[in-house]
């Protein structure tokens, strides 16, 4: 039976993704141009992170004003940017790295998110892909 619906049903892992394996492996979406963020990191074995980057510094994306660590409460703001003369996240400089490489993540997990950075300190994982929702607007 198929679906009656104007949106397209998503599945997890549709999109595509990538083997990271051992110390240096990463995965490296901040460019103008990237179309795709991380979404997800699935552990196959026990992972350390050298450094797991939220999707441009959450600025632009509704990530801007989140406390990602501490016990400050912000607000949080949901929306991407849409308004028609900034419609497109930029990159910059002030991704958020709260990850250090002590921070063990145990084989079977899988973490969801929002990120354009991953590199592997040990450990192997699968990283999963999705569309920016603002990807029709890059180059």
């Amino acid at each position: 039976m198929g679906l009656n619906s104007t949106d397209v049903a998503y599945n997890f892992g549709q999109f595509g993704s990538t083997f990271l394996k051992g110390d240096g492996a990463y995965l490296l979406l901040t460019a103008a141009t990237a179309k795709y963020y991380i979404c997800a990191v699935q552990m196959l074995t026990d992972v350390q992170f050298e450094k797991l980057e939220s999707l441009d510094g959450g600025v632009g994306i509704g990530m801007g004003n989140t406390a990602f660590v501490g016990t400050d409460v912000l607000a949080l703001d949901v929306m991407w940017n849409t308004t028609a003369d900034v419609d497109t996240t930029t990159e910059s400089g002030d991704d958020s790295d709260v990850i250090v490489n002590a921070d063990v993540f145990p084989k079977g997990i899988t973490i969801y998110g929002m990120w354009d950075n991953v590199e592997l300190h040990a450990g192997s994982a699968i990283v999963y892909v999705a569309p920016r929702p603002d990807y029709r607007n890059r180059a």
